[in-house]
């Protein structure tokens, strides 16, 4: 029963994703937290990182560790194809379409029509990770922020940003410095 609920769930989160892995966030969310309780947030949260950290595209990686947390290699295998399953269908079918209607105002009126749900969905997903990462529990209040992450995040940003430095060596700096501060507070 479990990996039909897997398969479900996860077609769901394939076939509502429009504009990539951070837009699937909240569906996954949804689905594998608040629904269906395979997972709590701060697991998400770990699982979120580790799949960005591995190739591949992050909804894919995502439900692939979800799946696999709730229910073992099968669940991650049919969670990764529920999550895969709707995109190949529609992105064979749109392909179709487009080919043979390229040229119509339509296409592009709805292409332009979808961007600022997939920004919305971008910007849920973005505040969902800052909550659980800056706060105690996701609870806004002055006594449960974590400062020490704040500190973390602001020197990753400038490693980035300023410093260009490779992503996969300020998430492992960021990861241990975490795992430093945890053993010494």
């Amino acid at each position: 029963m479990i990996l039909w609920e897997l398969f479900v769930a996860f077609f769901k989160v394939g076939i509502l994703s429009f504009g990539g892995g951070y837009a699937s966030m909240p569906i996954m969310i949804e689905q594998a937290i608040t629904k269906h309780h395979w997972i709590n947030m701060s697991t998400f949260t770990d699982l979120f990182t580790i799949s960005q950290m591995t190739p591949g595209p992050i909804a894919i990686n995502g439900s692939t560790f979800v799946g696999e947390a709730a229910a073992g290699m099968p669940g991650a295998i049919i969670a990764t194809i529920g999550c895969v399953l709707p995109s190949a269908i529609i992105v064979s079918f749109l392909a179709y379409l487009y080919v043979r209607y390229k040229d119509l105002t339509i296409m592009d009126n709805a292409l332009a029509f979808l961007r600022p749900a997939v920004v919305a969905m971008i910007a849920i997903s973005g505040i969902t990770i800052l909550l659980e990462a800056f706060f105690i529990k996701s609870t806004i209040s002055l006594t449960a922020i974590k400062y020490h992450a704040i500190v973390i995040f602001v020197i990753c940003l400038v490693l980035l940003r300023k410093y260009k430095w490779n992503p996969v060596l300020v998430m492992f700096l960021a990861g241990l410095s975490e795992v430093i501060i945890q053993y010494i507070f």
